[in-house]
């Protein structure tokens, strides 16, 4: 049976599944924005996301916030030795919000470019940075005994950070490239079409390239496989998956596209914390630093306080989550209130 250590590890990997599937394609449309011809068109892009990002980006205050309840030494390593990742993620995400709210307050060519370069390059920027910290949470990170971080800024990008952070926005890309299609109609539609191509196969070589450098660079991803074979099942379902991104896009089926991206991105989800398990802060300078789910957690008394609050907060969220999504169906329109 599962203890709340390893109920809270559960629940705060489905807090982040929950935000990487919904802001996936909140960054997906950013990124892909600056590559829209014609004002009306990103005008769509816009609206498309519009009503939802706000709602999405909730999840990762959820996350934040039931880490810093369930492991507040890993919390507060965490935003100590990455603080300046975090900083820069935070006006990445700030200048997405301004972005969205300031393009159209002035109907001026170069006013709306510029808030259209930096809506894309605000939400790069934040898909990217989102996958460097992936990546140095797989590899580790230099700490001492007081459980400080040791390295300099320049220590997170290393070329395997890098590689997952580009992997990361790939994956972004065509999460939100099928959620626009889906948005869509007309020339436009036609257009974004091509692009689910061109990002699945984007997404595809950085897939197979940050598989086979975590193999190689890191063997011990794969530790917590031999002890549980059957997450080698995950590993299949993520496969097909994938697989069947581009068969949903070849028979004309774009919901089953969304649906399979969305699984992917869910499967990649669970096999980092399959990997990362029972750690969550791994030391590269000796594994006795190393912060887990029982030397960084709360006491259990905590735990326990804070799994009621979760029973009891977690069906709004999705409440919320799925109202929003139900009333805002269906293709964009273009109205007086919209951005």
């Amino acid at each position: 049976m599962l203890n709340l250590h390893q109920i809270w590890f559960v629940l705060i990997g489905v807090l982040l599944t929950g935000y990487f599937i919904l802001d996936g394609f909140d960054l997906g449309v950013g990124i892909l924005h600056l590559f829209v011809k014609g004002d009306e068109n990103r005008r769509i892009v816009l609206n498309s996301i519009g009503p939802l990002w706000d709602g999405n980006e909730v999840w990762l205050v959820t996350f934040g916030g039931a880490l810093f309840a369930a492991f507040p030494n890993a919390y507060a390593l965490a935003f100590s030795g990455f603080y300046l990742i975090f900083m820069a993620v935070l006006c990445a995400l700030i200048f997405r919000a301004v972005s969205i709210e300031f393009r159209s307050k002035n109907e001026h060519p170069r006013w709306r470019g510029f808030w259209d370069f930096m809506f894309s390059l605000s939400s790069a920027a934040a898909a990217f940075l989102f996958g460097t910290m992936v990546g140095r949470m797989l590899a580790g990170i230099p700490l001492n005994a007081e459980m400080e971080y040791t390295g300099s800024l320049l220590g997170h990008f290393t070329p395997y950070s890098c590689v997952t952070g580009i992997f990361a926005m790939a994956a972004c890309a065509m999460h939100g490239c099928i959620f626009l299609y889906l948005k869509t109609e007309g020339d436009l539609q036609k257009q974004i079409h091509k692009w689910m191509w061109t990002t699945f196969g984007l997404f595809i070589v950085m897939y197979m390239l940050t598989t086979i450098f975590t193999l190689v660079e890191l063997p011990h991803a794969i530790v917590n496989f031999k002890r549980w074979p059957w997450a080698w099942g995950v590993v299949f379902l993520n496969v097909l998956a994938i697989a069947n991104i581009p068969r949903a896009i070849f028979k004309g089926k774009p919901g089953y596209a969304f649906l399979s991206s969305c699984c992917t991105l869910a499967a990649l989800t669970f096999l980092f914390g399959v990997a990362m398990y029972p750690n969550l802060i791994v030391s590269q300078t000796d594994p006795s630093f190393t912060l887990n789910i029982y030397n960084a957690s709360s006491s259990e008394k905590t735990l326990g306080i804070m799994l009621i609050v979760a029973l009891l907060g977690m069906p709004c969220v999705l409440s919320y989550t799925a109202v929003v999504h139900w009333i805002f169906r269906g293709k964009v329109q273009l109205g007086k209130t919209s951005y």
